[in-house]
């Protein structure tokens, strides 16, 4: 019987960090109901974007282990996905784990989740981002009101692209059209942008400047994390669409240790 062949650009090779207990609660659901391998904390997800097959391999990473075990693990890494806590006023392990990340030029995402929390702020999330290494923090999610009040979260790209913004009233609407241009700006260039043509960008073409800059380290994707109301399906897509294949991880470094 022979064995599958997986074709190297469709493997994402993601590596969950930061809290223990955040960070297993993150991998569990990722792998709950997908067609998977592996148990505890590692495992292999199959999962389709863009009508495209990939293989996820997802392994966690404590963000409280010695800096030792965080320097080898996150220098081998092909991509981090780096869980921030809304209510906590500073992480100063995640810190460190963002900056090793800069230092040795691995991709991440940032997943917010605690937005369900009365002390909730995702701007101090952006911030803490932004003070911790060099890449840009972009937020692709915004939360539909926070605390008590956490409703989901708002899909910028696919809201620019698809005007939806009807279902949003007030204020919500306005900071949702001013975050979703904020996007663009900060993704588009010059020679990609076309002010000639209607006030949204097409999300095939933000979604491929978003992982141009995410994958030579100008950026950071943010995420929210709306579980229990919504499924996992956006952070997934986001892994495939933003994070790099083995293919595409030109650290020296990597060669070395597998």
């Amino acid at each position: 019987m022979g064995s599958e062949v997986i074709e190297p650009q469709s493997i994402r090779n993601v590596t969950v960090v930061g809290d223990p207990d955040t960070t297993t609660r993150v991998v569990h659901r990722l792998l709950r109901d997908l067609t998977r391998t592996g148990t505890g904390v590692s495992g292999t997800v199959h999962w389709t974007t863009d009508h495209t097959g990939h293989t996820i391999r997802i392994a966690e990473l404590s963000s409280h282990a010695p800096n030792a075990i965080l320097e080898r693990s996150i220098r081998v890494a092909d991509g981090l996905i780096a869980v921030m806590d809304a209510a906590a006023k500073r992480d100063p392990r995640l810190e460190t784990a963002l900056r090793i990340a800069d230092d040795h030029q691995v991709a991440r995402l940032c997943l917010v989740t605690g937005l369900d929390h009365p002390a909730a702020g995702f701007g101090r999330c952006l911030r803490m981002i932004a003070d911790t290494h060099g890449a840009v923090p972009l937020a692709l999610q915004i939360p539909y009101g926070l605390g008590t009040g956490f409703e989901g979260a708002v899909d910028l790209i696919s809201m620019g692209e698809h005007g939806r913004v009807a279902g949003l009233a007030g204020n919500h609407r306005r900071t949702a059209e001013k975050w979703y241009r904020h996007l663009v700006d900060t993704v588009m260039d010059e020679r990609a942008a076309d002010t000639s043509g209607p006030s949204w960008t097409p999300s095939g073409l933000v979604h491929h400047r978003v992982r141009h800059l995410t994958q030579i380290g100008d950026i950071a994707p943010v995420l929210c994390d709306t579980t229990p109301r919504s499924h996992i399906a956006p952070l997934l897509d986001a892994i495939v669409r933003y994070l790099p294949s083995p293919l595409h991880v030109c650290q020296p470094e990597h060669a070395l240790d597998y």
